[in-house]
């Protein structure tokens, strides 16, 4: 068996043309853009790429984007009044602090200080709570990028076998809930978890997010699984002083196993940004009060 490759690129590349048609609606009824804050905080490089293509993605979408970059040893007091000020800016939908912050600050208090209505990464306690509950909030983007792929390559997902591997509050536990929300049978799997190959074994859908490189064996998987992998680690390549992106799954052996699989880079990916400005652009409509069929979104 040859795994289909799941394009999480292509997925991502019609979703931000849906946006960004609704963009230039909400522009048109609004009077204004829809606007996504990012705020970084030092000069983390990893975290300088992931902010720039935010920015660029966000004005591809027709909709402003407001950023804040701050020293490195910036407050908690002035970070909190910053956060203060967004979420009082009519101009602002969505506000995003970059993580991970600077070891000095607080990132709880930082994201529990962001208005849940403009909460689009999904992170504040409220949103997750509405989660976890049924109710209507903002889900993390990654996990709900998965979602999505997921849809879209299995249809109803009702009464599977889903093993999500790694339990962060930004991918784990939202990604089970969602699969829960889906009628799921939901196992988290984790670094405690016993006979991790067997628990793999049954299940339907794998969503590796553990942050180990290829991790996840080929060998583990059933025969036809549908395989999410959220990893993206940076190892060393064959050629000396090179390096490669893998994910938490070992790809060559999975695509063997597996009925259709993520790679990596090009999978998961690329649907954060996506869902990123869509949670923005429905923050948009809705603090506005227009009527948006979000389940176009």
């Amino acid at each position: 068996m040859t795994a289909v490759i799941i394009d999480g690129k292509g997925f991502a590349e019609r979703l931000r043309g849906r946006i960004g048609t609704l963009a230039a609606q909400f522009e048109e009824q609004a009077g204004r853009k829809a606007g996504l804050a990012v705020v970084l905080v030092g000069e983390d490089p990893a975290s300088q790429v992931y902010v720039r293509g935010k920015h660029r993605a966000t004005v591809g979408a027709g909709m402003e984007s407001f950023e804040h970059r701050l020293a490195a040893d910036t407050s908690q007091a002035d970070l909190l009044a910053l956060v203060e000020r967004l979420n009082a800016d009519d101009a602002v939908d969505g506000i995003l602090v970059q993580l991970p912050l600077p070891d000095h600050l607080d990132e709880q208090a930082v994201i529990a200080a962001i208005a849940p209505e403009k909460d689009v990464d999904g992170f504040h306690v409220i949103n997750a709570g509405r989660l976890a509950t049924g109710g209507t909030g903002f889900v993390p983007c990654t996990p709900y990028g998965c979602i999505m792929l997921l849809r879209d390559r299995l249809g109803d997902l009702s009464g599977m076998d889903a093993v999500v591997i790694g339990r962060s509050n930004i991918v784990g536990k939202p990604m089970a809930q969602l699969l829960l929300g889906e009628n799921c049978t939901v196992t988290i799997a984790h670094s405690r978890t016993k006979d991790l190959p067997a628990v793999v074994g049954r299940a339907d859908i794998v969503v590796a997010a553990v942050g180990r490189p290829e991790m996840v064996k080929g060998e583990w998987l059933k025969d036809g699984a549908t395989v999410i992998d959220v990893g993206i680690n940076r190892v060393a390549a064959s050629e000396e002083g090179k390096t490669r992106l893998v994910g938490d799954v070992d790809f060559g052996g999975a695509s063997e196993r597996a009925g259709a699989i993520t790679p990596v880079p090009g999978g998961v990916g690329p649907m954060t940004i996506a869902v990123l400005l869509r949670n923005t652009l429905v923050s948009a409509f809705r603090r506005e009060g227009l009527e948006l069929d979000e389940s176009a979104l």
